[in-house]
């Protein structure tokens, strides 16, 4: 019986080990949004009435949106809406007008550069 216990119980600790990095991964979110990590950089998405906030952080650090621009496309239900994405502050990029609810998909384009544009894709809890 100890035997059964003791493998079970390295078992459940090798599972974990296994699991911990990826959930590791995601940053906490800092403005109670939703995080997503794509090349490298958090992207926090928060709603705030009818405006969305997508936060940009390197590791924890803020990056600066100047020059960042893009596109916030949400599905609710069968309906979609598309948002213009502006800088807006130090780590900020803003789309107004947005309709958005639980269960919502929302992917934001954001152009970083010239030759460099992610995609990250959020549900809405």
């Amino acid at each position: 019986m100890k035997t059964r216990i003791a493998i079970l119980a390295s078992a459940f600790s090798i599972a974990l080990v296994a699991v911990a990095p990826a959930a590791a991964h995601e940053a906490p979110a800092k403005h109670g949004g939703i995080v997503r990590t794509v090349s490298d950089l958090q992207y926090e998405l928060v709603m705030k009435g009818a405006d969305a906030i997508v936060y940009v952080y390197d590791h924890g650090k803020p990056v600066a949106t100047a020059g960042m621009a893009g596109k916030l496309t949400v599905l609710v239900g069968t309906e979609t809406s598309d948002a213009e994405l502006k800088p807006a502050g130090e780590n900020r990029l803003e789309a107004k007008g947005v309709k958005s609810g639980s269960g919502a998909r929302v992917v934001a384009t954001i152009r970083r550069d010239a030759a460099k544009t992610v995609t990250v894709r959020f549900v809405m809890k």
